[in-house]
């Protein structure tokens, strides 16, 4: 199983691939796709459509997992993660991937198994998880590699709940 985590973000989206091989787990492509903030907004979506896209193309993920915007105290910033996470969820459409999506909570619950675990905690265990030597820069990056590792934790139990629908 190979799966694609994204920590959306307009400046910064974060991705993760993550393949599961029996009971182990192994990081094997991570980074960012960085958009430059004095580009008009549609020109910054289409990159990160254009380069999640081309991701997908590359490795062929079993499935997207994405953070969900949860809460969001700036209505700008929440804004631009939604419009991100629209370019995001259109590349995994227009390529045929299913996308699962989860809460910064459910995340650090199914990591660390504590909801309320800080961002240190989530990212010490993501390199352990993945026996890197560090833990991968910047945050969104070890964000995406959360997100996917919780999915791979989590997929019996979709499909469980696929099979009954």
């Amino acid at each position: 199983m190979l799966i694609l985590g994204v920590d959306p973000g307009l400046a910064t989206t974060g991705y993760g691939l993550v393949r599961k091989t029996g009971e182990q787990l192994q990081g094997v492509d991570y980074g960012y796709i960085g958009t430059p903030a004095n580009l008009p907004l549609p020109e910054r979506l289409f990159i990160i459509f254009q380069d999640l896209k081309a991701l997908i193309q590359k490795y062929l993920p079993d499935a997207l997992a994405v953070e969900q915007l949860f809460f969001c105290k700036n209505i700008r910033t929440a804004l631009q993660v939604g419009q991100a996470r629209g370019a995001i969820l259109t590349a995994a459409a227009h390529m045929g991937r299913p996308v699962y999506e989860y809460t910064p909570l459910q995340i650090k619950q199914t990591i660390t198994g504590y909801g309320k675990a800080d961002k240190k905690q989530v990212q010490q265990m993501v390199r352990m998880v993945l026996n890197l030597k560090e833990i991968p820069k910047p945050d969104d990056v070890a964000d995406a590699l959360a997100i996917a590792v919780s999915h791979i934790q989590t997929a019996r139990w979709h499909q469980l709940l696929e099979k009954q629908e």
